[in-house]
């Protein structure tokens, strides 16, 4: 291992009389290890497109009138610019239900955003300043992370521009429950520190790709932070751009997931030991038009087995939409196939 000073022979005389030698510090950049390196070169690709989000929030559809309620209604978040002509990521719970929104880059200039799309169900959002010469973030692949490795977070936490933490990939393929209720897969985990105020902001690799969008963390817990997965992200901020929103199945069922007695089970023959237990059924819905009751339990959709309301869910998918689908459902001891046509599922505000 080399020294990390180096003594270089001159003529120089002591206050003794004898020869001294003078000692050089090498530069930074020498003593810069690997793991410092990557982050900073990953941080100095990234942050020119890092912003900060400034919203005025509207209450009951309006804007507030008061100056003091204005104060009250005000947040802020991260997000990052993720093409050229100024489409921004960031979380839905940042921008939801905005009135206003301004937008800070990391030179200082400021803009004016108009909200593309908004995602709850996925906590992300799209929004979008017309700036010229705009840097942006490359976005990566979620399926080439592993754990272990280095991630580095960026965002403004409490306002403070531009904040840089690192740490490494604690977990993959985590869960989060979102604000609307569904559950959101492929969640990261990660110690990189995250504080309020870095929601929205990307999560880059040491390449300086985004691999992750950060949106939670566990109050009270240490190194607990999590991001939603770049892929996940892809597929929203595509239909965003495209139609303002994500298309998704409702039939309008408050459901709760049950075990299925055990005696059902083998007399049915069922290919499930729980299903979803149907609490309410709202009026007017596909599942009120079915005739499904209160008390039913749904055990399938087109033959696809409904454990929990989170599979549910997932099966309430676009391609669903004004179709006819078969729920088949135990009701009381009896096993009946519901005819079913679900609906497109109404925004968070309209629930």
């Amino acid at each position: 291992m080399e020294p990390l000073f180096r003594a270089v022979s001159t003529n120089g005389i002591g206050p003794d009389g004898s020869r001294v030698s003078e000692v050089v510090a090498p530069a930074d950049g020498e003593l810069l290890d690997a793991y410092s390196k990557a982050v900073v070169n990953a941080s100095e690709r990234v942050i020119p497109a890092v912003v900060n989000i400034h919203v005025r929030q509207l209450m009951n559809g309006r804007q507030p009138v008061h100056p003091r309620m204005s104060q009250q209604m005000t947040g802020s978040g991260s997000g990052f610019i993720f093409t050229p002509d100024g489409f921004i990521l960031t979380n839905s719970h940042v921008v939801h239900n905005a009135g206003q929104i301004e937008v800070t880059l990391s030179d200082g200039r400021r803009f004016s955003a108009d909200m593309i799309g908004d995602d709850p169900d996925t906590d992300l959002a799209v929004i979008r300043i017309q700036a010229p010469d705009l840097a942006y973030a490359r976005l990566g692949d979620s399926q080439s992370i592993r754990v272990g490795q280095l991630v580095i977070a960026i965002g403004n936490p409490y306002g403070f521009q531009c904040t840089v933490t690192a740490g490494v990939v604690s977990a993959l393929g985590r869960s989060l429950r979102s604000r609307s209720g569904r559950l959101i897969d492929s969640i990261i985990q990660t110690d990189a520190a995250l504080n309020p105020g870095n929601s929205g902001g990307p999560l880059i690799n040491s390449r300086g790709e985004v691999i992750g969008v950060n949106t939670a963390i566990i109050q009270g817990a240490q190194g607990l932070c999590f991001a939603i997965a770049v892929d996940t992200a892809k597929f929203v901020t595509t239909r965003l751009i495209k139609e303002g929103k994500i298309r998704r199945g409702y039939i309008g069922v408050a459901g709760q997931s049950i075990f299925l007695h055990r005696r059902l089970v083998l007399f049915h023959k069922l290919p499930v030991e729980s299903g979803v237990l149907a609490i309410a059924v709202e009026n007017n819905s596909p599942a009120k038009r079915a005739g499904l009751l209160e008390g039913d339990i749904i055990i399938s959709l087109d033959d696809q087995p409904v454990e929990s309301v989170d599979d549910l869910h997932k099966l309430l998918s676009e391609h669903r939409i004004g179709l006819k689908s078969l729920l088949t459902i135990i009701r009381r001891s009896e096993k009946l196939i519901l005819e079913i046509v679900p609906e497109e599922s109404k925004t968070i505000s309209d629930r």
